[in-house]
């Protein structure tokens, strides 16, 4: 049976988060959501975008200083050498320094662990790292010089299967590992911003709520919008926001309309006006699952 979180996630988003149990050396379970491959792709994206821009800075930096000393094919050279180390570098440095996250992880919310819950050691980041050669960059540039050392469409077509067969690994295995985790023991997360409970119920209520309308909805309903307070901030959650508060707004017969830019803090003050009454009745052995089951004494 789906857990409670579950089913507020595929009510949310229409999709499942793979979750992991993990127990550490010291025998402690942590449950993790593993990151899906759209927010790795994107994460990887962003990283290659600071990566080439740093690349771009250096080369030509190196160019100008050099451009009346060294010749074409030397500098070539050195310049493919200097984007191999910053790329690696890049990598590497970030997610030692920063417990595993480059600055496109941070961006979407994702970090590197352990896949065991140890410490994440310097050898697997480098591992992990190292293999996205293996697996990207050095098919890619092999591809893409092809045309000009004349290599027929077999060749072509075998170093594209290459660079799409091993990027394919993160869809067959339910925890999106790619071979550099494997290699390296580690899995990526997805480490959502989430703003506390007591933050979301110390908020200042605007709107005062009667006692029919917190009968509307159950525990079930108040995890829900306490899972859409809780997202981050984006054109998406906006909008998100937006339907919620109509559709609250109708189911409990609310009559003045809500501007978009109060959305957020009519539904926070219906958070917290929602859990205290839901709070009332369990003292008093009441509890209501949530909007289609009617209450139950405990």
């Amino acid at each position: 049976m789906a857990s409670r979180l579950e089913r507020i996630n595929r009510f949310l988003d229409g999709v499942h988060r793979n979750r992991r149990e993990i127990v550490t050396p010291e025998g402690v379970a942590l449950e993790v959501e593993i990151a899906n491959h759209g927010e790795r792709l994107t994460a990887f994206v962003i990283d290659l975008f600071f990566w080439l821009m740093t690349t771009l800075f250096l080369v030509l930096a190196f160019a100008l200083a050099v451009r009346e000393h060294v010749n074409g094919a030397v500098a070539a050279t050195i310049m493919l050498f200097v984007a191999f180390l910053v790329r690696n570098l890049y990598f590497i440095h970030f997610e030692l320094t920063t417990q595993g996250s480059t600055p496109g992880k941070r961006i979407v919310g994702l970090k590197v662990i352990d896949c065991d819950g140890g410490a994440l050691t310097p050898a697997a980041i480098v591992a992990r790292n190292l293999t996205r050669e293996v697996e990207t960059f050095m098919p890619l540039g092999l591809y893409l010089s092809l045309p000009a050392a004349g290599a027929g469409a077999w060749a072509q077509l075998a170093y594209l299967g290459w660079i799409g067969l091993v990027s394919a690994l993160p869809l067959f295995n339910r925890d999106h590992r790619r071979a550099g985790d494997l290699i390296g023991g580690t899995i990526v997360i997805a480490t959502p911003k989430r703003r506390l409970l007591a933050e979301l119920g110390e908020e200042r209520a605007r709107y005062a709520f009667s006692r029919r309308q917190l009968e509307t909805y159950g525990a079930f309903e108040l995890q829900v919008l306490e899972e859409v307070l809780r997202r981050p901030p984006s054109g998406d959650t906006s909008r998100i926001l937006d339907e919620v508060c109509n559709k609250i707004g109708r189911k409990i017969g609310w009559e003045e309309a809500i501007p978009h830019a109060d959305s957020r803090a009519f539904l926070t003050a219906f958070y917290s006006a929602e859990r205290a009454h839901l709070e009332r009745e369990q003292l008093f052995g009441v509890f209501r699952e949530d909007k289609t089951s009617a209450p139950r004494r405990e």
